[in-house]
């Protein structure tokens, strides 16, 4: 039996999905890839399924933006964990935000399904396939996405504010 590590993990996905791995580094000792988001269930059974690796643990799920990044503002991390082996992997996918949109992976890890609920009622990332994407935190009648950077930090017409007061 192989030594079950990142040099391994690495190695088993290059050659299964070397053409969708987009990137690989190794940031404190955790393999991160960037994966092609219309390969993410691919890419999920696979690790799940493999009889060595035994990924089947979702630790986390949540959205990112950046929106200065040109046709990939949006993202979604995945992060699993192999409790056999005490290995975690992260994965990036990322998509423009005109379409912000990836397959749900709720039929792999039955947690996924708030953790996609919660990723859409803050950043409007759409699940296709998912069995009740609605909000979950904030209110239905909110029109927008309150961690989306499309908003000043600040409300430039607070009148209650004196800079004066802190130095300013």
């Amino acid at each position: 039996m192989a030594d079950i590590n990142n040099g391994y993990l690495l190695q088993q996905l290059q050659e299964k999905f070397e053409a969708d791995i987009i990137s690989a580094d190794e940031p404190y000792g955790m393999l991160t890839i960037v994966f092609d988001k219309n390969k993410i269930i691919d890419l999920l059974s696979f690790l799940y399924n493999h009889t060595e690796l035994k990924m089947q643990f979702l630790t986390d799920l949540c959205g990112i933006q950046y929106p200065d990044n040109e046709g990939k503002e949006f993202g979604v991390i995945y992060h699993l964990h192999s409790l056999q082996n005490n290995l975690r992997l992260r994965i990036k996918c990322f998509m423009p935000k005109d379409a912000p949109q990836i397959s749900t992976v709720t039929g792999l890890f039955a947690s996924a399904n708030w953790q996609e609920r919660e990723t859409y009622d803050f950043y409007g990332i759409i699940f296709t396939g998912h069995p009740d994407l609605r909000r979950i935190l904030n209110v239905d009648e909110m029109d927008y996405f309150p961690m989306r950077k499309e908003y000043p930090l600040e409300d430039q017409t607070r009148t209650d504010k004196d800079d004066t007061y802190f130095g300013r």
